[in-house]
């Protein structure tokens, strides 16, 4: 029993001893690895083609955004024009209309009877005034023959002369009593199409009562809110491009006007876009849209190579199979060859590959694996074909 005792203790103590001298061996291992300073390779960092841009010469076109409402140049809100009573209207919304159309007729009954008391008066009046004619001619005669005096002719004048001024005060009475019935019958003042009926027969109308809203849709704008800084580089004939809801194309436009006064609130300037027709335009849809405002050639580079993650906005441009760092100065943006563009004046060359920012953050000096290329740098090239006999 007691042989068996030993010979357990001399094993562990053997296990114990290989232990010890295996930990001994590792440390000193991992300690000759650092002193050979070869740390393991980096990571590269792998490519895709859509993770690369390029810095090309191109069309700039720098682009104003708006936005607005398309509105009729022509259109009018129909008014009752005395006060009465609303008979007929006989158009209603999407009606078209036309230039002197009538659209609705107001009760004329009180205003005939106006006309008749007018015309009676005047009819009074003109006879007062051939009698006071006929006093004076005959008191003309009279006074050469001495039978009457000068004071006497001077009254006949005075009398002849007041006589005719209340004919012509009849006169322009009964003008304005037809007037007044003439504007019981209403009619369209321009040619369009009905966009609201406001007013509904049987209705009592006050005078400048609203009936009838008609729009011309031949011609349509847009009033868009120009701000003060972009206002210098508008210009009159000016091509934009519009959204339109509703409609799946893109719409033309032209700026035709631009206000010289500023708006009080917001300080911008309007500026009015004519639009060319088109069928499914319609008044008061909403509109957004660029005004091109200038298009020259330049050394350009996509809006989304640009990063801002630093005090300076910068581009991590493609060293080899190194990223570099570049810090350019950077002019207009704009539009180029489709997408989102800003001109670059220094620090880069024609043909520079950029990294993206689909790329996310970046040090500079990652190892890049770009498409093409080997870990080294060298161009991929394909494997040839494997002999043997063909597959049956």
């Amino acid at each position: 029993m007691r042989g068996w005792i030993g010979f357990g203790v001399a094993l562990l103590v053997v296990v114990v001893v290989a232990l010890a001298i295996g930990q001994v061996v590792t440390a000193r291992q991992a300690q000759q690895s650092q002193l050979a300073g070869t740390p393991p390779p980096p990571a590269a960092l792998e490519l895709a083609p859509a993770d690369l841009a390029t810095a090309t010469r191109a069309e700039l076109t720098r682009q104003l955004a708006i936005s607005g409402s398309l509105k009729a140049v022509n259109s009018a809100i129909v008014k009752a024009k005395v006060a009465a009573e609303l008979q007929t209207i006989s158009v209603r919304e999407g009606d078209a209309v036309k230039a002197g159309q009538v659209v609705a007729q107001l009760d004329s009954t009180e205003f005939d009877w106006r006309v008749r008391q007018s015309e009676q008066q005047a009819a009074a009046a003109r006879s007062q005034h051939e009698i006071a004619q006929r006093q004076l001619t005959n008191n003309q005669a009279l006074v050469v023959q001495g039978f009457i005096s000068p004071t006497a002719l001077e009254s006949s004048t005075s009398a002849e002369s007041g006589a005719k001024a209340t004919l012509e005060a009849a006169m322009a009475a009964v003008e304005l009593a037809r007037k007044a019935r003439a504007d019981a019958t209403i009619v369209a003042p321009i040619s369009g199409v009905v966009s609201q009926r406001l007013a509904q027969p049987g209705e009592r109308l006050a005078i400048d009562a609203r009936l009838l809203e008609i729009v011309d849709l031949s011609r349509l704008e847009v009033e868009a809110a120009i701000a003060p800084e972009d206002v210098a580089a508008l210009r009159v004939g000016a091509v934009a491009q519009l959204q339109i809801d509703g409609v799946s194309e893109a719409v033309r436009a032209r700026v035709v006007r631009i206000n010289p006064s500023a708006q009080a609130g917001s300080r911008a300037v309007p500026a009015y876009l004519a639009v060319e027709p088109h069928p499914a335009l319609r008044h008061g849809l909403f509109v957004r849209g660029w005004i091109e405002l200038e298009r020259r050639p330049a050394l350009v580079i996509p809006l989304s190579a640009i990063r801002s993650d630093q005090a300076k906005p910068y581009v991590l441009r493609v060293g080899g199979d190194r990223a570099e760092l570049r810090v350019p100065e950077f002019g207009a943006r704009g539009q180029a060859q489709g997408v989102d563009a800003v001109e670059v004046l220094k620090g880069l060359d024609e043909g520079d590959r950029l990294l993206a920012g689909s790329v996310g953050v970046v040090r500079e000096g990652t190892v890049l694996h770009l498409p093409g290329l080997s870990m080294a740098g060298t161009p991929v090239r394909a494997a040839p074909p494997a002999s043997g006999p063909p597959v049956r």
